[in-house]
């Protein structure tokens, strides 16, 4: 990847194809490359060889407007940190990034997502007025908001307790599938990793071991 301090080979030699509709999670030790390939997938850093292709285009020749773009209308992306902005309601967090795409109907699917989740009622709070689970399923509902083609999530549970970090989680998991959405999961919870279609062990920035647990066509 490129940085301000030059190329850091962080990836070396991934070759990776993850199809529509699968939940796959990545697991391995700190320093591995997870977050990186998240990163590099997302079109949040530029790869600096080789090819990664999103929703069937190439991000490689892509300016950081056409990445931005490309993430704006089809990955959606929910980080251990909530990042919501503090001085909009939950509902304004929500339909932000459909305002940017200049949807007429922003806050309306905006208010359908946060009911989605289980916050109709807290539509209007602020996320200093939310408990962590709860700015975490606004997060939720702000990535899947434009029914994104690719879901990231990056350690989402991390900042939660067990009991709202599995209800976090049973809402990833319930939303993707309903929604066909691939989600691509990087957690160091091997008990969640198991729920998932497919394992990815990351070591050293390579690909060491890729255990399918289900088929796609027995869900």
């Amino acid at each position: 990847m490129a940085s301000d301090a030059g190329t850091v080979n962080i990836l070396r030699g991934i070759t990776l194809d993850i199809p529509a509709g699968e939940i796959a999670a990545v697991v391995g030790p700190s320093g591995a490359g997870k977050s990186s390939l998240m990163m590099v997938a997302g079109g949040l850093e530029r790869a600096t060889s080789g090819r990664v292709e999103v929703v069937g285009r190439d991000m490689g020749p892509m300016n950081d407007d056409d990445r931005a773009r490309l993430r704006r209308d089809h990955i959606g992306i929910v980080f251990q940190g909530f990042h919501l902005i503090p001085t909009m309601t939950a509902h304004e967090n929500v339909a932000l990034p459909l305002e940017f795409a200049g949807r007429s109907d922003a806050f309306d699917l905006a208010e359908a997502a946060l009911k989605r989740v289980g916050l109709g009622h807290r539509i209007g709070h602020y996320p200093a007025q939310l408990s962590g689970g709860e700015q975490q399923r606004v997060a939720v509902a702000r990535a899947f908001v434009g029914r994104p083609k690719l879901m990231l999530a990056d350690e989402p549970t991390g900042n939660l307790d067990g009991a709202t970090g599995r209800q976090v989680m049973d809402l990833l998991f319930e939303v993707a599938r309903a929604d066909n959405t691939t989600l691509i999961l990087i957690t160091h919870d091997m008990g969640l990793a198991e729920r998932c279609d497919r394992v990815l062990r990351i070591a050293d920035g390579l690909l060491v071991a890729d255990d399918r647990l289900r088929a796609l066509a027995a869900q």
